[in-house]
């Protein structure tokens, strides 16, 4: 049995209207109770916080895990584990993996590993489209049923605007939302980052604005014509946030997310042809950057996700125009996202929302946090750590960050799932 009392710390959770300096006790895999002062019970194993700040563990709507069939980047056990040292405690994998998840056997397959390697909770992704082609719809009431808790192609576009409306209506009818992959493929052909000044400074092929836009707002009328939940992700450009913006205003079922890497670098970033500054939706402009921010601050984007693409060094370590999409993204989100908080662009309180409550809402799923009865489900962070970001040290199987060598403040030094450390530093 597990019976630990958390002790001095600082306990926050925004969407319960926790904010104290106090204790919490884990009996076995739940929170037992939350005070100011807790009496001390027989079998209390004490854990002193040392005064740190105590969280809800963190939901990310958007990793990639690899498995099954691309092990060799990552595998179920070793990207848990990335989430684990990055304070998830949940984390949504997307379809892309070979076999696709487009059937049921595919997704008993991942949660069956999952429940024997993981680290943290995993929740599968199924695919829109059968083999992500864009072609033929895969069976969304099978996979619902089998545990997915969302479609997407991520990583393809369904171009097809039919197929797309099909999808969302087939999808409300089992009340999952969609998740959009939102790069106009015949836009992008051919393209590797941001088109624009740097692109063409670089001689590279550039992937306009628009491509994302035009996508958004395809998927947002389509959301209006069906009435299913969609949600956008790894929103790059200042068109798409207006867009979902005026989405929301109108009452439309959609919601959106930000990758830490658009809120904190450009495409300035790719200049000295670093692969490993390379991804789909690329980096965008300064005024592409502010509005990501300005909409995670105003909560026209709802929450915080990573886009945890790991690849093997063979995939990055190649022309830029060679290269994989796509970056490590688990370990390093936290700091990140605490890094415009520390810059006053984003209050704590949203920040934490945006990696707890928020991207539960976005599922549809209840949200517990922190209270009695609850999943004992946390992390601890140290908001004045300063530590530095080595993907060496990386509990990724891939090393293929831009933000390897950085200077971070604030850290996530423990991490529990449902009473079991998962993590410590």
């Amino acid at each position: 049995m597990t019976q630990i009392l958390i002790h001095n710390v600082r306990i926050i959770d925004p969407a319960n209207g926790l904010d104290l300096l106090g204790e919490l006790r884990i009996k076995d895999s739940k929170i037992e109770a939350i005070g100011e002062k807790l009496d001390k019970l027989p079998g209390d194993e004490a854990f002193d916080g040392k005064g740190r700040v105590l969280l809800p563990g963190f939901v990310d709507l958007h990793v990639h895990l690899r498995e099954p069939g691309f092990e060799h980047k990552e595998d179920i056990q070793s990207g848990t584990m990335a989430a684990a040292a990055g304070g998830f405690t949940t984390v949504c994998c997307m379809a892309n993996t070979h076999p696709v998840n487009d059937e049921a056997a595919v997704t008993h397959y991942i949660l069956e590993q999952s429940r024997s390697k993981a680290a943290v909770k995993v929740w599968p992704i199924g695919a829109i489209t059968v083999g992500l082609k864009g072609e033929r719809l895969a069976n969304i009431g099978e996979l619902q049923e089998a545990g997915c808790v969302a479609i997407s192609d991520d990583g393809m576009t369904v171009m097809d605007s039919q197929l797309m409306r099909l999808a969302m209506d087939y999808a409300k009818g089992f009340d999952l939302p969609v998740i959009t992959h939102s790069v106009d493929a015949n836009l992008c052909h051919g393209g590797t980052m941001n088109e624009g000044e740097v692109s063409c400074q670089m001689g590279l092929k550039g992937i306009p604005r628009e491509a994302e836009d035009i996508i958004v707002a395809r998927d947002i009328l389509l959301s209006r014509l069906t009435g299913c939940r969609l949600h956008v992700a790894h929103v790059s450009t200042a068109g798409a946030v207006e867009l979902i913006r005026q989405a929301k205003a109108q009452g439309l079922p959609v919601t959106g997310e930000a990758a830490p890497h658009h809120f904190t670098l450009t495409d300035e970033a790719c200049q000295e042809y670093d692969t490993n500054a390379k991804m789909c939706p690329p980096l965008r402009t300064c005024t592409d950057r502010e509005a990501v921010i300005q909409g995670l601050a105003d909560g026209t984007l709802d929450c915080i996700a990573t886009d945890h693409a790991p690849h093997a060094i063979v995939d990055k370590e190649v022309e830029f125009d060679q290269a994989a999409f796509g970056i490590l993204g688990l370990e390093t989100a936290f700091a990140l996202g605490y890094r415009l908080v520390l810059d006053e662009r984003l209050s704590l309180e949203k920040f934490i929302l945006a990696l707890t409550a928020k991207p539960l809402e976005v599922l549809g799923k209840t949200y517990s946090g922190l209270k009695p009865g609850a999943p004992a489900d946390l992390c601890l962070v140290d908001l004045d750590a300063q530590w530095v970001y080595r993907t060496a040290q990386s509990s990724s199987k891939s090393r293929n960050s831009p933000f390897d060598g950085w200077q971070f403040v604030g850290r996530v030094v423990h991490t529990w799932v449902e009473g079991r450390q998962v993590y410590a530093v």
